[in-house]
């Protein structure tokens, strides 16, 4: 786990456990959403981990890619949960950035939720430095972010657009907490919902994934054999 609670100024690379990995060519980055204390923040990581074992068919644990958790405060209410989403922008951006320069290892960053707003933000500091080069891959996995902000006048679509990686959404019909809850608070479709918005023009390197026929609400895009991790592994190429 890598965790930026309660220390937002202090060293964001700072992390538990070990980077070995048994000799793993690449890793996932995990970005949770709204309401994740440290220890379900550390749940949701496993689960994304087992998840990625069950689609990449793998015999077991060493064969799927390892995943970081990538732990920060969205325990509070929505308003506040946004802006600490925000704030961790620059310690995400520093922590891709050290691991580039010190592992080197390509990184594929899975955000659930309220996960890709912290994840636009960095996209948007890494831009701002000119280090575009530190991922291999970005996906939503129902994005509690407007439907609008991933077009190219949008708040994140020119980071998107600067980034040298795809980025995926996976949006699913079914996630009622995007398509009431979130509708009604910040007055705005979220693009894990329904996708970007068709007035939107979008990067060249940014696709929808449909994915309503595999994930039955916001909770269950990245469960083991219940959500849409199966078509992520194989449209991102990760078998």
């Amino acid at each position: 786990m890598a965790s930026t609670r309660g220390r937002l100024d202090d060293d964001p690379t700072a992390r538990s456990g070990s980077w070995e990995f048994g000799g793993a060519d690449a890793v996932v980055l995990y970005v949770h959403g709204l309401g994740a204390d440290a220890a379900s923040a550390r749940d949701q990581a496993y689960a994304a981990r087992l998840g990625l074992e069950a689609a990449s068919e793998a015999p077991d644990a060493a064969g799927a890619l390892p995943v970081v958790g990538y732990s920060w405060s969205s325990n509070a209410d929505w308003g506040p949960a946004k802006r600490t989403a925000d704030d961790n922008a620059v310690p995400l951006a520093d922590w891709l950035t050290a691991w580039a320069e010190e592992d080197g290892r390509p990184v594929h960053l899975f955000a659930h939720s309220l996960g890709a707003r912290v994840t636009g933000a960095a996209l948007r500091e890494l831009a701002d430095r000119s280090r575009t080069d530190v991922l291999a891959s970005a996906s939503l996995f129902g994005g509690a972010i407007p439907h609008d902000s991933v077009g190219t006048g949008g708040r994140y679509g020119p980071a998107i657009a600067a980034l040298d990686a795809p980025v995926y959404n996976f949006h699913s019909r079914n996630d009622r907490v995007l398509g009431w809850v979130y509708r009604a608070s910040d007055r705005t479709r979220a693009v894990g919902h329904g996708g970007a918005a068709e007035s939107a023009t979008t990067p060249d390197n940014y696709t929808d994934v449909g994915v309503t026929d595999l994930v039955a609400d916001h909770y269950s895009y990245l469960e083991p054999d219940a959500g849409c991790l199966p078509r992520a592994v194989d449209r991102i190429g990760l078998e």
